[in-house]
């Protein structure tokens, strides 16, 4: 077990200078690399150990559950009829079944396992002398780290040297409300930072932490997907279904219909019932949620929630952040706009003092690189010393800095200009100059910035306006485009002002319509949904104003997607359907998004949306292959029972559709298909109505093919050869299996099943299954009463051909009248249209 070098009431009692010499660390160089070492072997690392199941735990919970236990019983009723055959077949099966989900769970975990340690959490550190970027797993006490805005704490910390820090702990201590922290307090891991800047010092790490000690309090509840859902009503259909087609066959059986025992009847019914369910679907999910989440990471695009894949293919409206995003994020001083008796240099020279370096940011980097441009300058800058530094945060729209020079104090600050303005002892005076040169500069797409200064009596003067460029990135309008293309419409959101926000909206053709926050805030939920509807972007938003626009957009109906990059995004990525954290987004932003981007710009949305709305298309396929292979099991044996009053395959031979039917599903994973052009939405009446097509096609062949092999024609068909009452459930085995296998090829296309190429992987497995089923039936194997046919499973794959060729067409002409308005409509817009009148009630 890690050791505890100091509790949380000891670092609470303990002063700052005490902590640090208990610790071993010091605040100007922090610890050395041989110090981290010997301490990381003491304390461990800053994670909190999983309580993992063993493999042999997990592999046996695979024999728990509602579909395990029909099988179990299923042997159970065997055993009472002393049907060892039976007994050991169905108990084979079982453990195959097992084994295969086992394994491929096993897989899929693995893959999300990596995915995660890619969205590490990083802490600033001060080691060996030196100020460094390292994950936060590689923390140990004594370690001295630097918190700002938007970051989660990364260990429990003692707060040493800053003004102050405003910190969200609800998630670990109910509290709702930010909690103000100064030096001498302590901040608990997993808090988030959502103003202010503080060194601290770590002292507690791991399940050595506050949040390690009550994990509990902040555990999530995962919700259903769309996808889940549309699965669970999948599920829902095909047992109801299964329970009134199994009460007929118990019925008639009871009444003597066919000769068979009660545990016979009832062992038939259980093995039927396993046939209906969809075993796999669980298997099937996750493994093809876990590959396409593996091939997203590839393009640069970390899954940290699977269902998000499934959100991403439905999604119609993405709000988009226009620094970093749509824009390069590379801001450049363009120009100034010195006012009263101040020069450029002057603007220059209060703007960089009211900047920090170390802070890394783009604007306050963008300004002192054009103030040390000049050497007099940079003399000038040094000459000054900083007192106190208030870094910038969403809430007072500026920084400040108090500066000595000559022992003369005095304060300068930079911001919005508006937020700078009014600082100023003359703003009244000079308002409508500084508005306009804003309006002027927001027409060339520029940024601008406020620098003001007091004098010795702290009255503020209004020093100029800096004028800073951040261009589109060089893929931002064909990225867009694309997104239109696909049916996704782009809305830009940006707390600048709106004359840039329309000029960047331009040059990315997004369009022109953009509202400020002002415009929509105040209106009723009607009016504002309809504005926010018609936009094509906002500006001057605030954080709570984000939120309101996903939630306003998710009233009409829609499935939003949104981007943000820091803490103030973080309620709106939670908010949104598919939050994305973009490129360089804080640890706060990662952690409440969905999806979380590795590389910079908008491109790697698109990729992302073709990618999920393949994998939306893969799911489909399933469900419709699904349901039509139950329907074409249930319904033909309970025509063929009801006809001839037999079953016409055995108990042994259902089980083992089920296998054959559902091995090749599990690489539809990593089939081919063609991505849509617009939004997916599980159209659950097209996808039963499509299934059920294919199911009842099957089922009239099905049960064609077992009339004629035992009764009309068969002399004429055979040259005069019989077939034997097993011999006819052999034939009629293997064209449930090898023409069910056939319709996933019908299942996967809209169009004709050759339309689209199918993956080898699913070629060769569904190849490999149908060769195997077919030198089963061809030799037979007595053993688990399947009689040998010879050749004749060739006519079997010549008819199963022919039966595919058919009901290709019979699918094509059910797609035609599913699609068609005048018979079957499309009631998508009207449902959302009678969703959004609702929830605005």
């Amino acid at each position: 077990m890690a050791a505890v070098l100091i509790d949380c009431d000891g670092a609470k009692s303990c002063k700052n200078e005490d902590l640090i010499k208990k610790l071993s660390s010091d605040m100007v160089n922090g610890l050395s690399s041989e110090a981290v070492l010997a301490r990381r072997n003491e304390c461990g690392y800053n994670e909190i150990s999983e309580k993992k199941e063993s493999l042999f735990i997990k592999f046996l919970k695979n024999f728990w559950g509602p579909i395990p236990w029909m099988i179990e019983v299923a042997i159970i009723l065997s055993i009472i009829n002393q049907d060892w055959k039976d007994v050991a077949i169905i108990g084979f099966l079982l453990i195959i079944n097992v084994c295969v989900e086992f394994l491929q769970e096993f897989k899929a975990g693995n893959a999300i396992e990596a995915l995660k340690k890619r969205l590490a959490s990083t802490a600033r550190v001060l080691r060996d002398g030196k100020w460094n970027k390292i994950e936060a797993r590689e923390l140990v006490p004594g370690d001295i780290i630097r918190i700002r805005l938007g970051d989660i704490v990364p260990a429990d910390v003692k707060l040493l040297d800053g003004e102050y820090l405003l910190v969200d702990e609800a998630a670990l201590t109910g509290e709702s409300l930010p909690v103000e922290k100064y030096s001498s307090d302590i901040a608990y891991s997993g808090a988030i930072a959502k103003q202010g800047e503080m060194v601290s010092l770590v002292y507690g790490t791991g399940g050595n932490t506050f949040f390690g000690r009550t994990a509990s309090l902040v555990a999530r509840t995962e919700t259903k997907s769309h996808f889940q859902k549309a699965v669970v009503k999948i599920g829902d259909y095909l047992i109801a279904l299964n329970v009134v087609l199994v009460a007929i066959i118990i019925m008639f059986g009871l009444g003597g219909y066919f000769k068979d025992t009660v545990a016979g009847i009832l062992q038939f019914c259980l093995v039927l019932t396993v046939a209906s369910i969809p075993a796999a679907l669980p298997t099937v999910l996750s493994v093809t949620m876990a590959v396409g989440a593996v091939t997203l990471s590839k393009k640069g695009a970390i899954i940290s929630k699977l269902v998000a894949i499934e959100e991403m293919a439905g999604m119609e409206i993405l709000c988009s952040d226009k620094t970093g995003t749509i824009t390069k994020n590379e801001l450049t001083v363009v120009g100034f706009m010195p006012f009263s008796d101040f020069s450029d240099d002057d603007i220059k020279l209060y703007g960089a003092l009211a900047s920090k370096a170390e802070n890394q940011d783009p604007i306050d980097n963008a300004i002192i690189v054009k103030a040390e441009e000049n050497d007099e300058l940079l003399k000038q800058i040094k000459s000054f010393e900083i007192i106190k530094f208030y870094p910038f945060d969403p809430v007072s729209k500026r920084t400040e800095s108090v500066i000595r020079r000559d022992a003369g104090e005095i304060k300068v600050s930079k911001g919005a200009p508006q937020v700078i303005l009014d600082l100023a002892h003359n703003k009244d005076e000079i308002a409508k100059e500084v508005t306009r040169v804003i309006d002027e500069a927001g027409e060339h797409g520029y940024r601008t910035l406020g620098v003001a200064k007091t004098d010795k009596d702290g009255k503020w003067h209004f020093v100029g306006i800096i004028d800073l460029n951040d261009p589109p990135r060089d893929d931002s309008a064909t990225t867009i485009k694309t997104a239109k293309e696909l049916g996704v419409k782009v809305k830009m959101i940006t707390g600048d002002h709106g004359a840039i926000a329309k000029d960047i909206a331009a040059q990315v053709n997004i369009g022109t319509n953009i509202l400020e926050a002002e415009d929509f805030t105040a209106l009723p939920d009607r009016k504002a949904l309809k504005l926010v509807e018609e936009a094509d972007g906002f500006s001057q938003v605030f954080p709570e104003h984000k939120f309101e626009i996903v939630e306003l957009l998710q009233k009409a109906g829609n499935i939003v997607g949104m981007t943000g990059d820091g803490v103030n995004d973080a309620p709106a990525l939670k908010k949104a359907d598919t939050g994305i954290a973009v490129h360089g987004a804080t640890d706060a932003a990662k952690s409440a998004a969905d999806i979380v981007f590795t590389l910079p710009g908008l491109s790697v949305i698109i990729d992302a949306i073709k990618e999920s709305r393949r994998i939306f298309q893969r799911m489909q396929s399933y469900a419709i292959y699904r349901i039509s292979e139950t329907q074409d099991v249930l319904f033909f044996t309970v025509a063929a029972i009801l006809t001839f009053h037999e079953y016409p395959v055995t108990a042994v031979m259902i089980v083992l559709l089920a296998v054959f039917n559902d091995f090749p599903i599990m690489t539809i994973a990593n089939d081919n298909v063609k991505y849509s052009k617009k939004p997916e939405d599980w159209n659950m009446r097209k996808v039963i109505g499509i299934g059920t097509v294919l199911g009842i096609t099957n089922v009239l062949f099905t049960f064609l093919l077992f009339y004629l092999v035992k009764n009309m024609g068969v002399g004429f068909m055979t040259g005069g050869i019989t077939f034997t009452p097993d011999q006819v459930k052999t034939l009629v085995f293997a064209e449930l299996a090898i023409a069910g296998n056939l319709t996933i090829f019908l299942s996967r296309t809209r169009g004709p099943f050759w339309s689209i190429a199918p993956g080898k992987g699913l070629v060769w497995s569904s190849l490999l299954s149908k060769i195997f089923v077919s030198c089963l039936c061809a030799f037979g194997w007595q053993a688990i009463q399947i009689a040998g046919v010879g050749w004749w499973v060739l006519g079997v794959w010549g008819y199963a051909i022919i039966q595919m060729l058919i009901t290709d067409r019979v699918k094509i002409f059910a797609y035609g009248l599913f699609d068609h308005k005048g018979i079957f409509f499309k009631r998508r817009h009207l449902r959302r249209k009678f969703n959004s009148m609702k929830s605005l009630r």
